[in-house]
């Protein structure tokens, strides 16, 4: 997805084995005269590390876009949203706070796994766990198809160019309800204190 982003391979893709800790990884690029970072986070379910290793990890990973994120993409494959990724949103709130779906961006990658007359919207609508996500996070959520749409110049909604300035778009509508301010650490020791 990162590399979709950036238009460029900047991150090497790979399959982890156990001989291959995964950490964080920061590219940038200029996207549209946009200046954007994209960091790449290790899964929650990397098996070489400890939770408590990987949650350290994971929290780095806001330090490098100080003084923090704009956005969070959560980036799920279209396919069933299982107790794993369920999880996954879990583990989020515990780490940053219920604050960070104010930031969240859902978006779903393999789209081409969609029959042709399947919509998104219509997907996640048949999945309440999913639009329960939807709704914590604004009803911002995205599809991009990193392979085959991106030939696609006739249909927008299958084009991963035109899905990527959409999604640069709701990015930049978070940062205006923001008041273009970013996530901030303090807001993950601020709602610590707060709940106990």
């Amino acid at each position: 997805m990162g590399n979709t982003i950036l238009r460029s391979d900047a991150f090497t893709v790979r399959k982890f084995t156990k001989s291959e800790p995964s950490s964080c990884e920061a590219q940038s690029g200029s996207i549209d005269g946009r200046n954007i970072t994209v960091v790449d986070t290790p899964g929650f379910f990397s098996p070489e590390r400890s939770e408590e290793d990987l949650k350290q990890e994971i929290l780095r990973c806001t330090t490098e876009c100080a003084p923090g994120p704009h956005a969070f993409l959560l980036v799920f494959k279209i396919e069933k949203f299982t107790e794993q990724e369920e999880e996954v949103i879990t583990k989020i709130e515990e780490y940053f706070s219920a604050e960070v779906f104010k930031f969240c961006v859902i978006v779903f990658t393999h789209g081409d796994q969609l029959s042709g007359d399947t919509r998104f919207d219509t997907f996640i609508s048949k999945n309440k766990r999913l639009s329960s996500l939807l709704e914590k996070c604004g009803g911002r959520c995205h599809v991009v198809d990193n392979k085959y749409w991106s030939q696609n110049q006739q249909d927008e909604y299958r084009n991963n160019q035109k899905q990527v300035e959409g999604l640069i778009q709701t990015i930049e509508e978070v940062v205006r309800q923001a008041g273009g301010g970013c996530y901030t650490t303090e807001m993950i020791v601020r709602a610590r204190f707060i709940t106990g």
